[in-house]
């Protein structure tokens, strides 16, 4: 049996069509990468995945269960760690996660375990009887975290979980959900705009896109997918015989403008790094900065979407204030 298995899957709002025909498998015990920019599908997949939202057709199983027939089965069975803050600021630490462990019917000595547990995991054990209110965002972040994590899943959705955080805190986080996944056989379906994270972590990547797959596979397949590396090209009014001047060279396989650079595949970097340079300076093409790239998951996603996938921890942080404000202001 499959940990998740989707066909097909659409959702509308409206006009809008925010997952497009999606689908995919992820395996039991496998961790699953989902990438993709703002607005790509993603957090509304894992809402429909785990029963938050209804889809508008398609199919969706989740741990053996349907997500539109069977969704009390479903929530059983996941976790979930949003990307938005969902602890209560009026609560102390250890009040948010009690609160969680009673409604997955922890015994008292499980939630007291577990809780202690947790809290020197997400680095909040010497504030853990302290209310919520007093917390930075990056804290309010990791007990969120905590809080996914206090029953043990099955199946563990992650949106983003570790957006916002530290180095260390994003490496004992990781540490510890790789150790629910050897010890327990837990599968994790995760997002996250950290390729780095992406590319250690996961057996398996799928890119989306303006609500598509555009690709599945190991990192170490989309990566060399590309079939060689990558020559990034800035020059002074181009225009298209630049294309033409390149797309000649031998070893040259694909020529793509991405952002106002060309982006050139080639079978050997080394080799057609000085063929390039010198069929520019005879065409008299003025080169501001030419730049060999080994691929990465960044060159991957950029091959298929045509796009960046920017981390934005910042913007993160500055929507947190934002709706901290709000909230604080609402309450007066």
């Amino acid at each position: 049996m499959k940990a998740v298995e989707v066909e097909g899957l659409v959702k509308r709002f409206g006009q809008l069509v925010a997952v497009d025909n999606v689908s995919f498998t992820v395996e039991e015990g496998e961790l699953f990468g989902f990438l993709g920019p703002n607005g790509a599908g993603k957090t509304t997949t894992i809402n429909i995945l785990t029963t938050l939202i209804r889809p508008t057709s398609g199919k969706a199983f989740v741990a053996g269960y349907d997500v539109s027939k069977q969704p009390s089965k479903v929530r059983q069975a996941v976790g979930l760690v949003p990307q938005e803050i969902t602890v209560d600021d009026d609560l102390t630490g250890r009040e948010n996660l009690m609160l969680q462990a009673g409604l997955y019917h922890l015994t008292h000595e499980q939630a007291r375990k577990t809780i202690a547990e947790l809290l020197e995991l997400v680095g909040l054990s010497e504030v853990a009887d302290k209310r919520v209110e007093t917390y930075s965002g990056g804290m309010r972040k990791r007990l969120d975290l905590a809080a996914g994590l206090i029953h043990r899943p099955r199946i563990l959705f992650l949106d983003e979980p570790t957006l916002g955080l530290d180095v260390a805190t994003r490496a004992a986080i990781w540490s510890y959900i790789k150790r629910l996944r050897s010890e327990a056989g837990v599968t994790v379906f995760m997002t996250t705009h950290y390729m780095d994270e992406a590319d250690a972590l996961c057996d398996r990547i799928a890119i989306i896109d303006r609500g598509r797959i555009k690709a599945v596979d190991k990192p170490v397949n989309l990566k060399n997918s590309l079939g060689g590396d990558v020559v990034e090209l800035e020059v002074v009014d181009g225009g298209r015989s630049v294309a033409e001047i390149v797309e000649k060279i031998s070893g040259v396989k694909r020529v793509a403008v991405v952002d106002g650079l060309y982006r050139l595949t080639v079978e050997r970097g080394d080799k057609a790094l000085p063929l390039i340079v010198e069929a520019l300076v005879r065409n008299d093409v003025k080169v501001q900065r030419i730049m060999l790239k080994t691929p990465t998951l960044d060159e991957v996603f950029l091959e298929y979407t045509g796009r960046k996938l920017r981390e934005e921890a910042g913007s993160w942080e500055e929507s947190f204030r934002r709706r901290h404000v709000l909230r604080r202001a609402r309450a007066v």
